[in-house]
């Protein structure tokens, strides 16, 4: 399995941030090539979301479906139609972080103000770690789940779409943040791929 992981603080209590996440029908507008998202259920488990993507010649709908919830700390889901993927999302609020020193995936330390150094919010606001996960098997794909053009082959497609996966990824977040927080501003954004 594939894997790729983004992780960031936002300036809100985690309570604020899962309900912002369980209205997956808002996605559309933070991907490049989600097109649309149409759901079937009330964002808890249970629910399935038809996602229409677009890409170069490409058109494909996958089938998710929300696996499980824990509110308000975390929401699974899985593809359920031609891939072998599923994620999550986890949503951690950050208890007294103020100069806190957080440790990085390659196990040196260092001290997290909790924003930029222009004071992106107030250090007295509420922080969460929001951390957006998803595993995909690349090989696992069908070969008629998509109508390729002549001489494409679906794993010359599986290669070209691996590093737009950590970009879909590092955008959904980075626009996530700027919803919730109500502006923009730059994201310190942790990724991990394997």
């Amino acid at each position: 399995m594939d894997r790729v992981e983004v992780s960031t603080v936002v300036y809100l209590p985690a309570e604020d941030v899962y309900e912002f996440l369980l209205a997956f029908r808002r996605y559309a507008n933070y991907s490049q090539y989600l097109e649309s998202v149409r759901q079937f259920g009330d964002g808890g488990a249970g629910t399935e979301y038809a996602l229409r993507f677009e890409w170069w010649k490409l058109h494909y709908t996958a089938r998710s479906a929300v696996t499980g919830v824990d509110p308000p700390r975390r929401i699974d889901w899985r593809i359920i139609k031609d891939i072998d993927a599923s994620g999550r999302w986890l949503i951690d609020p950050i208890e007294g972080a103020e100069g806190s020193v957080k440790q990085d995936a390659g196990g040196s330390s260092e001290e997290d103000t909790g924003g930029s150094a222009e004071g992106d919010a107030d250090r007295s606001s509420p922080k969460t770690e929001v951390t957006f996960i998803a595993e995909y098997a690349p090989g696992s794909a069908d070969d008629g789940i998509v109508d390729l053009p002549r001489f494409v082959s679906l794993g010359w497609v599986v290669e070209k779409i691996k590093p737009k996966i950590r970009e879909e990824a590092e955008r959904i977040v980075r626009r996530v943040v700027a919803d919730l927080e109500g502006e923009e501003r730059d994201v310190e954004l942790r990724i991990e791929t394997a």
